[in-house]
């Protein structure tokens, strides 16, 4: 007989009905990408040679950077919870993690941001999240690279590469939680065998842990994701809609951004739905969120 395969215990029903509670959720998109006003990941190997991209880290100095202030934003605009990317398609890390040295650690900045928003998160009564990427087109153990996770990788480990996912998760809710969602990306090529036992992981880490649709392929998660639309009305199956308030994820000059009236409407709209509003910013490189953008958040609160 066949050992029984692990379950996924699924996250404990009060814990979603908070998770729900909380609508409105402050988006950001962030990283060493911002010094070129480009989109984040999958600028690599397109706009930005990949080269270049992959050492953009070595001029990373956001001196404006300011905790407080990101978590006093998203306060006055009525939002209850932050999930930053802690790691995008590009792998660079926001925290100075243990399992590799590309990140904010090796930075001239150097400090951790990861550490700083979340202790500024709990002054301010906001729930903190991390947003870690599934697909890393920068590690050599993931099977994809850029442009876009369209080239292949010479010698590609996926078990390698999921046990080191699953050690930086591990870090994630360890030295930042108790978080209030686990925000995947783009799982390409990782599917439930790869992906189930992550679930699991982070059940055990935090057992209240919220993890959306995109741990793995096929994962229904315990809140789905619309993307850049507004999720229809649906009270069975928690989800939320993630939409950036300019165009562009990451910070890009002069980017078109969305009216007091879109804003409102896109949220209320949202709400009426039974869904959450995962709203996005993207600062810049010196570390600030835009005025005009703060102003309009500001606004909807």
């Amino acid at each position: 007989t066949h050992a029984e395969e692990p379950k996924d215990p699924g996250v404990p029903a009060e814990a979603l009905q908070q998770w729900r509670a909380r609508r409105f959720g402050m988006f950001i998109h962030w990283g060493p990408v911002a010094l070129t006003g480009h989109e984040i990941g999958w600028s690599r190997g397109r706009q930005t040679p990949v080269e270049k991209y992959d050492n953009l880290y070595n001029q990373f100095n956001p001196m404006k950077f300011d905790a407080n202030e990101w978590a006093r934003v998203a306060k006055a605009a009525g939002m209850t919870y932050m999930v930053i990317t802690t790691k995008h398609h590009d792998g660079f890390c926001l925290w100075p993690s243990k399992h590799t040295d590309y990140d904010i650690g090796e930075t001239p900045f150097k400090r951790d941001v990861l550490k700083e928003l979340a202790e500024a998160c709990k002054r301010h009564g906001i729930a903190f999240g991390t947003y870690y990427s599934v697909c890393d087109w920068y590690h050599p153990d993931f099977p994809l690279g850029s442009p876009g996770g369209r080239t292949k990788k010479p010698n590609p480990n996926l078990d390698g590469y999921v046990d080191f996912l699953q050690k930086q998760v591990t870090e994630l809710i360890e030295n930042y939680g108790p978080l209030s969602t686990m925000w995947f990306d783009v799982p390409q090529e990782v599917h439930a065998p790869h992906g189930i036992p992550t679930v699991i992981m982070c059940r055990k880490l935090q057992p209240d842990i919220l993890i959306n649709n995109r741990a793995y392929r096929g994962f229904p998660g315990d809140y789905s994701t619309p993307e850049q639309k507004i999720g229809g009305y649906n009270r069975e199956h928690a989800w939320a809609t993630c939409m950036t308030i300019c165009r562009q994820w990451a910070w890009k000059p002069n980017d078109t951004m969305k009216s007091k009236q879109q804003c409102l409407r896109t949220l209320i709209t949202t709400a009426g739905g039974d869904g959450n509003l995962l709203f996005n910013v993207g600062p810049t490189a010196e570390g600030e969120i835009e005025t005009r953008q703060i102003e309009r958040l500001e606004e909807m609160g």
